[in-house]
């Protein structure tokens, strides 16, 4: 699969906290907009990590310099990030990324677009779970060295488009992936970048990851892919 090359700047706005209700809690958030968005990418982070992720924040630019907004907020509150039973409660990790996408649905500056995913580690699980509970809500989901096995017998149940990107040197989430990924329903694609680890530390994998969300949302969530050049991703 190929990936596109990124535009080199982002567009010129500031990101906006947010605080945004899930059920009974506020969780903090932060929103950023183009001027004139193709969709909205919520961002589910993975375990012991939250709305400052630096990986998620890289993409996350990467995708709004793809004229894409961007919302990365906490699953959980402090006092639940502290207890590792409720870190790794999937269903509740989903539940509250639903609400993100309700809120998404009501907020009057994204009340018109098109919803996308992007999930790391357990929040990939989160957000193909989200996915299959909320139907077409959700048009597009990317993972990044994710954990969709987690999301179980909610698999099946997806139907959009799916794109699961592991490192080459990540052997057994990889294994895990391409298990998950014979499960999954609707369309659904699995990217291996070469020489990453789990973090996609590596010079330029991360970047890698970057172009090719942008291509899957370009072509899933606003119905063109984002950028007229490409490069070779695996």
């Amino acid at each position: 699969m190929n990936a596109p090359e990124l535009p080199t700047t982002v567009a010129d706005h500031l990101p906006e906290p947010v605080v945004l209700q899930a059920g009974d809690v506020r969780l903090p958030g932060i929103l950023t907009l183009p001027p004139h968005p193709l969709g909205l990418v919520v961002f589910a982070h993975g375990s012991g990590s939250s709305r400052f992720s630096a990986r998620n924040r890289l993409v996350a630019d990467a995708l709004v310099a793809a004229n894409f907004g961007t919302l990365l907020f906490d699953l959980l509150t402090d006092r639940e990030a502290a207890d590792r039973v409720k870190v790794f409660d999937i269903r509740l990790l989903a539940a509250r990324l639903r609400g993100a996408t309700e809120w998404a649905g009501a907020y009057p500056a994204t009340v018109d677009l098109a919803i996308g995913c992007f999930g790391a580690s357990t929040g990939a699980a989160a957000a193909l779970v989200a996915a299959a509970d909320a139907g077409p809500r959700i048009r597009a989901v990317v993972s990044r060295g994710g954990r969709p096995d987690l999301a179980g017998e909610f698999l099946p149940q997806v139907k959009a488009p799916t794109l699961l990107i592991v490192g080459g040197a990540d052997f057994g989430v990889l294994t895990l992936n391409q298990a998950a990924l014979a499960r999954l329903g609707g369309i659904k694609r699995l990217v291996v970048v070469p020489g990453a680890t789990h973090l996609f530390e590596e010079p330029g994998t991360l970047e890698n990851v970057a172009g090719l969300a942008a291509f899957w949302f370009g072509r899933y969530l606003s119905g063109r892919e984002s950028a007229p050049s490409v490069r070779k991703a695996s």
